[in-house]
């Protein structure tokens, strides 16, 4: 108790600005009032670095609780209206939502390169009971044209040619750029106007995924998340999985609980 008054008194009474300060500066109490502090202070340090301990604790508890309750929102979400997740992204394969893989990637990532090619094997074999939905999430600070593909790979989706640009952005990912990008719209036959102006407008989609991926505390591409909305069961996993990998995921979220069917 005595150190949390120290650290209090500091803190309200040192380290902060009130619109009292100047006129205040000068008075006797003030003085006597700081010099008593400084000597809690120097009498009790282990008490001080107690109570800051104790502080922090508190605080990555805190945090770490915040989180746990925002993955049990989403996850409740994701197995009961994953379309509220999913929202205006891309998606493939079915239409039922039943199963909803959301995959989080960047356009100039190695390892989503090399996802690329399972996943598209893997939705090939089980795309009428599996929807598939693009996030982007460019990792611009190692990066440089993760950002720039995103918008372009967005403004394709304004014209319902999105999976097809996306292929061919991940085909040709050592030439990412802004002449690639015209070269595939034009390929693509897709109205080169309007293609520009999307991407301009592209940003607000993009930093909207970047804020659900903050929230969910990802940080490295390709990260996936497999939810069923009949078993309510949820996998999350990253890295470029063989297309087996991705089957055995399926089977998890597709296998219900035992006591689920017992009940």
């Amino acid at each position: 108790m005595l150190a949390f008054f120290a650290v209090l008194l500091l803190s309200t009474g040192l380290w902060s600005c009130t619109p009292e300060d100047d006129a205040q500066a000068d008075s006797p109490a003030d003085k006597e009032l700081e010099e008593q502090v400084l000597e809690i202070i120097r009498n009790n340090p282990e008490a001080i670095l107690e109570a800051v301990q104790k502080y922090q604790q508190e605080q990555q508890q805190a945090q770490q609780e915040q989180q746990q309750a925002i993955a049990q929102e989403f996850q409740q979400t994701m197995t009961t209206n994953p379309k509220e997740v999913v929202g205006d992204a891309p998606v493939m394969g079915s239409e039922d939502f039943k199963v909803v893989l959301i995959e989080f990637s960047d356009f100039e990532c190695p390892f989503c390169a090399n996802a690329h090619s399972s996943i598209k094997t893997f939705m090939e074999k089980n795309g009428d009971t599996v929807t598939l939905a693009y996030k982007h999430l460019p990792l611009q600070q190692i990066h440089p044209q993760a950002i720039p593909a995103a918008q372009a790979s967005w403004a394709a989706h304004q014209q319902d040619k999105f999976w097809e640009y996306h292929d061919r952005l991940f085909e040709s990912q050592n030439q990412l750029g802004d002449r690639l990008y015209e070269e595939i719209a034009q390929e693509l036959d897709l109205n080169l106007e309007k293609f520009q102006a999307d991407i301009i407008a592209a940003e607000p989609t993009i930093q909207k995924d970047l804020e659900l991926a903050q929230q969910l505390q990802l940080n490295g591409t390709p990260f996936f998340i497999l939810a069923s909305t009949e078993t309510g069961k949820m996998e999350t996993f990253s890295g470029a999985l063989t297309p087996e990998e991705y089957e055995a995921k399926l089977s998890l979220v597709n296998t219900p609980d035992a006591k689920s069917e017992t009940e």
